[in-house]
């Protein structure tokens, strides 16, 4: 089976978010199983000099768009077992970051035209054309438009994955007109049509012949009007050809045993080394230097999904227990300034680190005890996979794929892989790290159950790929 797949971020080449992991760890899984995969992405500037220099340039030709027609260079790249293809033009895609800007309507018209006629050059004729998240949803209705009725499309079938129905991609009715080159009978509610404007990813919504997203959980959210984002109607429509398909994680890059960039290496037999991660971090990052203390911990964007307004609600009644707090993430200012003020106030209990870093990263997911995502919504979330990786135990809401990966401990039967709590309120999040605590703090045994039972879950992309390749034989079947 031939699969062709399609993103506007990929690791290791370019990362913003979750979809740049998904979007790096499925195909590779996908071609170890054997399928001839291939993916397409834009050449950004930003992809590092030393991976550019591996690409070999093929051709070029031109986009022909209404208002415009825009040079695209093909350069390919095979990488551990997948054909990458990557679409040049310095114009739209030389740039200082990957998306935000006034012309990405513009901008990811001009790719998803380009990644359909490299098909055609190609003379690639695949099974299944899997678009991502709303910079790849006019490819759906493109391909029906223009490209389906062509010899050697006449088996193609199109799916599209969201990853987070926040972010649709809105833009003028003239980037309809002007650059995708869709005629207005696609400018309709049931269509591509958005209050007045046109919605790229509502074009995958609409045009895709199925739908997947993240979490079995997050695709059952999405039926009701405070999941949709403004889409229910459509939503509802589809809803028998949407399938939730929870992410995994590379276990082999997220490995306790052998990651690098921790401080020490440690397995589920050897917990006791874990230790070792929390004192040098404590070191590293400010904190008074004390194995026994609990540390609690945070790894996320700043934005108001991820459920840090709670947080911040009951953070001082949170720090008159006997805790540490690590935050590692950036976004909204507002709530970069509210976590330096804590950390502030809170000196020698709390560091606040507005940036990213890998490394630094997994750093903390080995070190720390518990690992907060009280999210508002969670499409997956891979946060919560990577500390269960690194035993370190997560306490989220439940909602989309927090409720589909954390097993909320049971006292009785001693099962379970983390806490859990279920409306979003501030006081239930309190209630629930004490409960973590309580167990942390006085029944040690219990506590490393927990512990042992989050590292033993697997959430491998093996499971999942291996949901994909059912859904894309039965398609393909069909």
């Amino acid at each position: 089976m031939k699969i062709y797949f399609v993103a506007s971020e990929a690791e290791p080449f370019a990362k913003s978010g979750g979809l740049g992991d998904v979007a790096a760890a499925l195909p590779r899984q996908l071609a170890k199983m054997g399928y001839d995969v291939r993916v397409a992405l834009p050449l950004y500037s930003s992809i590092s000099h030393q991976l550019r220099k591996e690409f070999k340039y093929e051709y070029n030709f031109y986009v022909e768009m209404p208002k415009v027609h825009q040079y695209a260079g093909i350069f390919t790249y095979k990488y551990q077992g997948v054909k990458y293809y990557f679409i040049d033009n310095e114009y739209y895609f030389a740039r200082n970051g990957l998306y935000g800007f006034f012309d990405d309507g513009e901008r990811f018209s001009f790719y998803d035209r380009a990644i359909l006629d490299l098909l055609v050059r190609e003379k690639f004729y695949p099974d299944i054309i899997h678009l991502n998240d709303w910079h790849t949803g006019p490819a759906a209705a493109l391909f029906k438009e223009f490209y389906a009725s062509q010899e050697g499309f006449e088996k193609t079938r199109t799916i599209f994955t969201i990853h987070n129905l926040k972010y649709q991609g809105i833009f003028p009715y003239s980037v309809l007109k002007d650059y995708l080159g869709l005629g207005d009978e696609y400018f309709s509610y049931d269509k591509m049509e958005h209050f007045g404007n046109i919605n790229f990813l509502k074009a995958g919504l609409s045009f895709a012949d199925y739908v997947t997203t993240v979490s079995q959980t997050y695709a059952a959210e999405l039926q009701y009007a405070y999941y949709s984002e403004g889409l229910h109607s459509l939503i509802l429509h589809r809803a028998d050809e949407i399938r939730g398909i929870v992410n995994g994680i590379d276990i082999h890059y997220y490995n306790p045993e052998t990651d690098p960039d921790i401080f020490k290496n440690f397995s589920v037999e050897q917990l006791d080394k874990k230790t070792k991660n929390k004192t040098e971090l404590q070191k590293l990052l400010g904190l008074q230097e004390d194995p026994n203390v609990p540390l609690l911990s945070v790894i996320s964007r700043l934005t108001a999904q991820k459920g840090l307004d709670l947080l911040a609600f009951i953070f001082d009644e949170l720090m008159e227990e006997r805790v540490q707090f690590v935050l590692l993430g950036s976004g909204d200012k507002e709530i970069e300034g509210q976590f330096l003020e804590f950390s502030h106030r809170y000196r020698g209990k709390t560091s606040a680190n507005i940036f990213f870093s890998e490394s630094l990263a997994k750093k903390i997911y080995a070190a720390a005890d518990m690992f907060l995502m009280p999210s508002r919504f969670e499409p997956c979330g891979l946060g919560q996979l990577i500390a269960m990786r690194y035993a370190t135990v997560p306490i989220v809401r439940k909602t989309g794929g927090l409720a589909d990966t954390v097993i909320p401990y049971n006292r009785y039967t001693g099962e379970g892989t983390g806490f859990a709590f279920q409306n979003y309120n501030a006081h239930e999040l309190l209630f629930t790290i004490k409960d973590a605590l309580y167990y942390y703090k006085n029944d040690p045994k219990a506590w490393q159950q927990i512990m042992v039972q989050a590292m033993k879950r697997d959430y491998s992309w093996e499971s999942s790929a291996e949901q994909y390749a059912r859904l894309f034989e039965e398609l393909t079947s069909e």
